[in-house]
Order: structure tokens, then sequence, then C-alpha cells
């Protein structure tokens, strides 16, 4: 596992740091979405960066954030392009860990034409993010504005993330998802705004764009930054694709800002 050496001053504040999640989605639209054991003809494909963690960073950065993922790929192709896909996003890549130990993590995607989806997750490097990486990233998530974390990597080191960020003075956003039953009751303690979502790429742009209003007008109320982020959010799901179809701050009612 490596990660870059120019790591960082101390003086260096985020906006929004995001402990979790990349992985290349690989999506095909169907009329319909197959039975057990069906096979059917799909009228498109393409590959598409996604990942809960990721997309959060990446709707922030596009609002003007100043954002870091905290996160772990493969030494693969897809590893490699979403680190390039980050650098071109303006998304700090210094705790973007590579590892060989396994792949980028994948999320084949099966869409149909009413637009519901299913959803297999592989979570590959995602589940080697680990303590030791966090500490090597605590004072990048310590002093940040916003933390956002979510359940796509391991929860225990969600939590450990959570704590980091809450016992330093960061304000947390804790999206639960995918949603686990047996849900630990220390989340609830760290986190200082529990967001859930049902859909996935439109409930990603909510988050992230709700993570920017907190960092950049941490005095609007919340219902205001979240009524804002739902109008954001209600842009991404005009297009097709995540992170593709996430709006630029500058494509977006300047009302907004």
């Amino acid at each position: 596992m490596s990660f870059p050496a120019n790591l960082p001053s101390d003086s260096v504040v985020f906006d929004v740091v995001v402990v979790g999640s990349c992985m290349t989605d690989l999506v095909s639209y169907t009329p319909r979405l197959p039975k057990a054991g069906e096979t059917i003809h799909g009228h498109k494909f393409f590959i598409g960066f996604g990942g809960k963690g990721a997309n959060q960073c990446i709707q922030a950065a596009r609002l003007g954030a100043k954002s870091a993922m905290v996160s772990k790929v493969g030494k693969d192709s897809f590893g490699d392009n979403y680190i390039e896909n980050f650098k071109s996003n303006g998304v700090s890549t210094v705790y973007v860990g590579q590892t060989d130990e396994a792949s980028t993590g994948v999320a084949p995607i099966t869409v149909n034409d009413e637009g519901q989806n299913a959803i297999i997750i592989v979570a590959g490097a995602n589940l080697l993010l680990n303590s030791e990486d966090l500490e090597r990233a605590s004072q990048v998530i310590g002093c940040a504005k916003v933390v956002v974390c979510q359940l796509e990597i391991r929860p225990a080191i969600t939590l450990e993330a959570l704590k980091i960020a809450h016992k330093a003075g960061a304000k947390t956003i804790f999206n639960p998802a995918p949603a686990v039953a047996d849900l630990d009751p220390e989340f609830y303690k760290e986190t200082d705004v529990f967001c859930c979502n049902e859909t996935e790429g439109a409930g990603d742009s909510f988050v992230g764009a709700l993570a920017f209003y907190m960092a950049h007008y941490p005095c609007m109320e919340l219902d205001e930054m979240s009524r804002r982020a739902c109008d954001i959010a209600s842009v991404s799901v005009q297009s097709q694709g995540t992170q593709a179809s996430y709006p630029y701050r500058a494509q977006l009612p300047q009302e907004l800002f």
C-alpha cells in the first residue's frame, strides 16, 4: 500500500473531508430488471465513477468546497483513473492510498426504463482502509470544517473517523448507507447530522451539497441548508450517470449561494 509523499503541511484546513468509499460503476441499462436466472438484452452500457463517499466529495468540490478524500483504491487501472478523476475535480488525493492487496471497489448496476436499479457492491480495497490510515490523516480530519462518513467501508473505521472529527470539534455528517440492522449506538453520539437516504446518486448529491453549506454558511438554519441541497440534488436526476450528473456551481441559480 502506498500514499503520495507530498503530505500537506499542518496549516492546511479543508472545508470538507470525506472518509469513505470509491467505486467504479459498471452500469447497464435494460428495459426491466432481470429475474433470478434470467438473461435479458440491455441497450446501453458505460463505466463511471461512483461510491458514496467519493460521490459526496465530488459534489461538495463542484460547489466550491476545498475538499479532500480519505480512501483506498487498488493498484489497477480503475484506481489510477479514480485518482485522476479526483484531481480533475479539484479534490486532494494526498490520503487516497493504493494497495496491491485488493482491487478497486466496483459496483455493477442495472437500471430499468423506469429508473429503478439493482446494485451489487464488491468493496475490494475499500475494506482495507484501516486505523493506521486514519492516524495518518487525523490532523486533516480534525481540522476540517465538516467531515462526512458513510457505511461502504468497515463500520468500525467509519466510527473511528467520526470520533476523531467530533473530538477535534469538526462538524460531522453521517450517512448510514448501505443500511445495517445493528448500527452501533455510538454513531449517534459522534454525529451532528444523521442523514438517511433512499435514492443513491441524488442522495449523495444532497449530502455533498449539505456538507458544502455547513462549511460555507455555518450560521444558516439547517432546514434552509437542506432546502438548497434538495434543489441541487434535483438537478442531478435530470441527467444519466452519478458523478457525471452532479452540477457545478456555475450551472446553478446564483440565489442558491
